[in-house]
């Protein structure tokens, strides 16, 4: 345990990341004297650090912390035991931590934790359930792995007692190789989704189940876990809580918590909130998508549990906004409409393009996929990517073949040239490209006016959005 009445300069290695550098805001908002360092920073984290005051050393170098100064280092998971500044910082005897656990002791302890976790959603759950104890005057406090809309930030630090936080499965730093959201302490809990992902880390499904496993016990006796009864894995790992739980689900029958009578639309998704066959609230959520209402059933179910009443659900539901980089419009040029999500895996693949479908009704979607991810690059979802359902709903596919890597066997690395083979055989049109230069003008002779092009990766995608609307704008 850090004694945080000791610490007043705080450096973060690898700071650019989304909670890394949500976290940095934080500890800026709480008072202490913040410095981080990077290799690569760009938007939106690039543009939040700046205007936070925060200053990013770039690239990483041991001179850093001679600049710096810090009585606390927080090592990012990105973050090798070779790095320059995590060997410094070791020979210098600098106390140091990971970010979880600097989350864990000084933010979350002191409060209720309520811990979004699961392979899909988390950071719009997240958000949501942050934004709606705020919209309900609980002032509380959230970090997520996304900048919300409605404040512009990826963290809020708050007077009240809750502290909503995005709980990642992935590993904590070079030197604690067990999930983050072990060091969440949640008290009050929603497990989205579970299906194989991070397979950099995670060798089986049975492996990556037992992390969830893990997070499911240390939910206390008098706790509340809200579990999404569309995955059988989570249905199952969800009979291990030792807390109250109660599930949730957008189209599996029985559910304690249902959306009935859903309607999608431009405007967003209309249904009935219903616990345990009994109606509550009128909804209306402007972020469309079966699966965002999906998410939003979980809040329900979990604020519920914290005391808010329907009518406090159904009117934070209804002004909340949503997450950048999740169905995002960058903008419109030449008619088309050009719009930014994070989806990687191939089921966020498909239920992004279906509530983008929603959104559009009247529009042809074409779409470009970067993966990116360390378990798209991988094979192992080869099929599921080569699958027409996964692209069901988009008119044409522009695929990125990424770069190869070091931390990609050849031997596993997905192989984009036979996805487009076998969309195009499946009659789903397909093309790859090696760059992103190379994609732009292709996609731009392809759309035509009325068109929306969305762009998914979980990184920067060579600046796809503003290169496309550029072109576009040029016809």
């Amino acid at each position: 345990m850090i004694d945080w009445s000791q610490v007043k300069r705080i450096h973060l290695i690898g700071v650019a990341g989304t909670g890394m550098g949500s976290f940095a805001g934080m500890l800026k908002a709480a008072g202490y004297a913040v410095t981080g360092s990077d290799e690569n920073v760009y938007p939106p984290m690039s543009t939040q650090l700046e205007r936070w005051g925060i200053e990013v050393m770039t690239p990483y170098r041991a001179e850093n912390l001679e600049r710096a100064r810090p009585d606390l280092v927080v090592v990012g998971n990105v973050v090798r035991s070779v790095n320059p500044e995590a060997a410094a910082m070791r020979e210098r005897g600098l106390a140091h931590v990971s970010f979880p656990q600097a989350l864990g002791e000084a933010f979350i302890g002191p409060r209720h934790g309520v811990v979004v976790v699961g392979t899909h959603g988390k950071t719009t759950t997240s958000a949501m359930m942050g934004f709606l104890l705020h919209h309900a005057g609980r002032d509380p406090s959230f970090l997520v792995g996304g900048v919300t809309r409605d404040f512009d930030s990826n963290y809020r630090l708050g007077a009240g007692p809750h502290f909503a936080v995005e709980g990642d499965e992935y590993d904590t730093a070079y030197f604690d190789k067990g999930p983050k959201f072990l060091h969440y302490r949640p008290r009050t809990a929603i497990f989205t989704s579970c299906e194989l992902d991070h397979a950099d880390i995670y060798r089986d499904e049975a492996h990556y189940e037992s992390a969830f496993e893990r997070f499911v016990e240390i939910v206390p006796q008098d706790g509340f876990l809200a579990a999404c009864a569309s995955y059988e894995s989570v249905l199952r790992i969800a009979r291990g809580a030792r807390c109250r739980v109660e599930t949730y689900s957008v189209d599996r029958p029985g559910a304690d918590w249902e959306a009935r009578g859903l309607a999608l639309s431009p405007d967003g998704a209309r249904f009935t909130l219903v616990r345990k066959g009994d109606p509550l609230a009128e909804v209306l959520l402007p972020v469309g998508g079966a699966h965002n209402v999906e998410n939003a059933l979980g809040v329900a179910a979990a604020a519920t549990a914290l005391g808010l009443s329907p009518a406090e659900i159904a009117s934070g539901l209804g002004a909340f906004h949503g997450v950048k980089r999740r169905q995002e419009v960058r903008g419109k040029a030449g008619g088309v409409t050009v719009i930014d999500d994070f989806a990687h895996h191939p089921r966020a693949v498909q239920k992004t393009l279906a509530a983008i479908r929603g959104a559009y009704p009247g529009a042809r979607l074409l779409a470009a996929f970067e993966p990116r991810s360390n378990t798209s690059r991988r094979n192992l979802h080869q099929r599921e990517y080569a699958a027409k359902e996964t692209w069901a709903d988009a008119a044409e596919v522009f695929l990125l073949r990424p770069a190869p890597t070091d931390r990609v066997p050849e031997s596993e690395r997905l192989d984009v040239d036979a996805l487009v083979r076998d969309l195009s055989a499946a009659g789903k049109p397909a093309r790859a490209f090696a760059t992103v230069d190379e994609m732009v003008p292709a996609i731009a002779a392809a759309a035509r006016a009325g068109d929306a092009v969305v762009a998914m990766s979980n990184g920067a995608f060579g600046g796809i959005w503003g290169k496309l609307l550029e072109k576009l704008g040029k016809r």
